[in-house]
């Protein structure tokens, strides 16, 4: 059994460490859901089946999914919207 703790804890640091690591934030999404897969798995492995359902729901599944909709919506243009374009000169009169 402890050998078992021993691997759901370093399984649980490499992607801790991967998703601290990670720089855009809809791959980071996808390792927080594999985070929270290894978070479940310790806490399997530490006898706490309740705290592990409840991460396994809300860590692995609810948390990146509202993270990978956000980041859609923040990317997506508006309709209407033109591309990048260098604002225009301010056209006012300096008065003298």
């Amino acid at each position: 059994m402890t050998a078992l703790i021993a691997v759901a804890l370093l399984l649980t640091a490499a992607f801790a460490t991967l998703a601290a690591l990670t720089r855009d934030p809809a791959r980071q999404a996808i390792v927080l859901s594999g985070l929270g897969l290894a978070l479940a798995f310790l806490f399997t492995t530490l006898q706490a089946p309740d705290v592990a359902l409840s991460q396994l729901g809300v860590g692995t599944a609810v948390t990146p999914l509202l993270i990978l909709l956000t980041v859609r919506k923040v990317r997506r243009p508006r309709a209407g919207d033109e591309p990048d374009r260098p604002a225009p000169p301010d056209r006012r009169r300096e008065r003298r």
